[in-house]
Formats: structure tokens, sequence, C-alpha cells
């Protein structure tokens, strides 16, 4: 026993040895996402994915707030140059708001980019730089409704703002149920009747976000771009919103809508992984429209890139984050994404396809791509501007503190304020 002891000793001596030099050889990055539960879900699944693949690199996923408070907290982190080594955040005008030239690895010559579509790329570049990757898949901007409310009252998809108005008051004289959910607790869900009616806008005035850049053109003078904020009113005078709107939740939203205890939610699609990961009995009585305008002959989709995802300058593993991005930009990445909460919109990747059986929300949503001429882009894709007051902005408006008018001008002097923090001519 006397000879035998030492000798066991040496092996686990020896074996903790290996493991810590194992450990020594590991590589940790950390993976900021923002908090909603689908996100953090699809990256917790492309770490564990990727580290199956790459033993020796571990990614530890972080999350942050979204609206206005996470907006605050990126440009912070990369201005002290504490952020994470890969981060997703938004395409388009918010992606110029955090100066990628000056904070962001150039990620134009990696190996993924040739599968990458054009259209993403053209959002998350900069002086023919491209800084981003693609994640999720693309989505709308518009209404989500509860079909068996609509089978209920006999009611059908209205493709314009009278045939929506006229069944919410079918709705509301039915009784029981909230004809149009808000949840102004998460400000940043008050957006969307003011930018999914982007659609609209570009219909009436199809120069409109050239204008706006310029200086041009104002939400408070055109009567297309006005109109978002005056149907916001609407609905709020109307009696439509459900009692709590100002302290519901986004989850609280999403709950309404999928159990049918509210019958409109104004909405992005990528909700759909959401409501399947909380509420997945429900998620077959969920389907999508676009936000009606004017004339149900011109019913259109406006677009969301979605979010790309970016290294930081500051990273300390350039070589492992580039490798995990190149990862989550891939065929296998998608598939990780598509496990983790199913189909929500079709990929940026040209190898990447959807499944066979998708919820109708993402069927509904994929009706308006395969029509010529039914979706256009949201304008922080067209336009390097997006003030970042507009959620609080909409509440007020939403909540009848402030007329819609009043509203749009003011949201015309954030946005004048963005414009001349990011130097664009014409705002001098």
């Amino acid at each position: 026993m006397s000879i035998l002891r030492p000798l066991l000793l040496a092996a686990v001596s020896a074996s903790l040895a290996l493991a810590s030099a194992a450990r020594a050889d590991t590589v940790s990055l950390t993976f900021l996402v923002d908090n909603a539960p689908s996100t953090v879900k699809i990256a917790e699944t492309l770490a564990a994915e990727f580290t199956a693949r790459n033993p020796d690199i571990e990614i530890e996923v972080e999350t942050r707030p979204g609206g206005a408070e996470g907006d605050n907290l990126i440009k912070t982190r990369l201005a002290t140059g504490d952020m994470a080594d890969v981060f997703l955040y938004n395409a388009g005008s918010l992606f110029h708001a955090i100066n990628p030239e000056q904070t962001l690895v150039d990620l134009t010559d990696e190996p993924f980019q040739a599968d990458v579509l054009d259209i993403f790329k053209g959002v998350v570049s900069a002086n023919g730089r491209v800084y981003g990757a693609p994640i999720q898949g693309a989505m709308g901007g518009g209404i989500l409704y509860n079909k068996k409310v609509y089978a209920a009252l006999g009611l059908s998809v209205p493709k314009s703002w009278a045939e929506f108005m006229n069944n919410n008051a079918a709705i509301k004289a039915k009784g029981g149920i909230a004809p149009v959910i808000q949840t102004f607790k998460d400000t940043w869900t008050s957006q969307l009747f003011v930018l999914g009616d982007f659609y609209n806008v570009l219909k009436a005035e199809p120069d409109f976000a050239e204008r706006y850049t310029a200086n041009q053109a104002k939400f408070a003078t055109s009567p297309a771009a006005l109109k978002g904020f005056q149907h916001q009113e609407e609905v709020f005078k109307a009696g439509y919103l459900n009692p709590d709107f100002a302290s519901a939740t986004y989850d609280d939203g999403l709950r309404m809508v999928a159990r049918g205890e509210g019958a409109h939610y104004p909405m992005l699609t990528n909700a759909v992984g959401n409501i399947r990961e909380n509420y997945g009995a429900f998620i077959d009585d969920v389907g999508f429209f676009a936000m009606p305008g004017d004339d149900p002959n011109a019913n259109g989709l406006t677009t969301w890139m979605l979010a790309g995802i970016y290294i930081p300058k500051s990273t300390e593993h350039l070589d492992e984050a580039k490798k995990f991005v190149n990862f989550i930009a891939s065929k296998e990445g998608c598939e990780a994404q598509t496990k983790a909460v199913g189909a929500t919109g079709p990929y940026f990747l040209k190898s990447c396809a959807l499944p066979a059986d998708i919820p109708p929300i993402v069927s509904d949503l994929l009706g308006y791509f395969g029509k010529d001429g039914a979706t256009a882009p949201a304008l922080e894709f067209l336009s390097p501007i997006k003030g970042p007051a507009l959620e609080q902005i909409t509440v007020e408006v939403g909540s009848g503190i402030r007329p819609a008018a009043d509203g749009a001008a003011l949201y015309d002097e954030d946005v004048r304020k963005q414009a001349l923090q990011l130097g664009l001519s014409g705002w001098e």
C-alpha cells in the first residue's frame, strides 16, 4: 500500500497538470446579445455548436437590454474599449451611429462574405468596406394578429387603414378582447405604427429617404410620413388599447396576441421566436399582415435586415473571434439558429434554406417577399439617420400625452441633432 500511494498521487498530479495545461490553451470569448429570450437561445445554441467543433474556444454569452438603454450601453462599451469579443447590434442607421470605421474590425475579406447576399452587405458597410455578418433572417414590421379571433368574428385581413379600423370596431363591440395591444413598459415596442408604415410613405413619396437625408423632407410636413404618428394617435383616441398599455411588457403583448387576449399587436415578425419559446402551444394561432395604408391596391410590407454580428477593434482574440463569426455566417450557423428557435424568416446567406414546416407568421411574411414590389426597406436602411428619442416620443403620442403633429415635429428635431452628430451635409 505504501508503494501504490505515491504512484496514485503522482498519477493524479499528472492528470491535474494536463487538465490545467488544457485550460491554459483554451481561449474564452465573450458574445454580447440583447436579452430577448429567442436571441439568447440562438446565441447559446451557436456558442454550444461552435465549441463542439472547436473545443479550444469557449463562448460566454452576455446579455444587454433592448431599446435606447441597450444603444447607450453599446456606445459606452465601444468608447471605453470594454466591448465583448463579438457582439450583436443593429444594421443600417444605428450601425452608422457607432462609428464603424473607428470601432469595428473590417470583415470585407473574410471567407463567409462570398455567401452573403449583397442586400445585407449594404446595411453593414461604410465607405465600401463591410464590417458585419448576418444573423437570423429578414423580418417585417406590421401587425401580429390572432387568427382565432378573426375566425370567430368573420374578419378578413385588412389591406387598408379603413379596413383595419373597421375590424377594431367589430372587436371592441364584441367585448372582452383588446383590439390593439400596446406595451409601453418596453418603450422600443411603441415605434411600429411609425416605422412599419414606411412602405406606404415610399408609395406616396418615392424619394422621401433621399430628401430626408438631405434635410429636405420632414415627418411633420410630409402628409405621408405624418400618418404613422396620426394612426397611433387614432387607435388611442378610439379606446382600442389594452387597459394596461402603459405598464405592459413585450412579453405581455406576445402572450395577449398568442392567447387571444388581444387581437392585434404592432410588432416585428422576429417575435415568432419568442412566441414559440414562451407560448408554443399557440404558435399556429398567430398570423401577420403588413401595416395597412390608404390604398388597398398598393398594400405592401416594410422590411428589416434585423441585426449584424460585429467584432470590436478592442478584442484581444481576433483570430478566434473571426473564426466564430465565420461559423455564425455559414450553413451550419443557419442550421443552429433554426434548431434553436425554428424558422423566423429568410436568411441572408445563399446556402441557407428554410424548412418546409414553418408557422403562420413566417408563411405570411414570405407571401410578401414572393410578390414583385410588395416589400420595401425600412427608412433606417435607406438613410443613416434615426433619431434616438423616437421610442419615447411614440410612447407619448400613443398614450395621448402629445398630439401626433407635435410628436412628429419633436422627432424632426431629434433627427436634426443626430444628423449634425453624423456630420451630414445640408444640416449645418
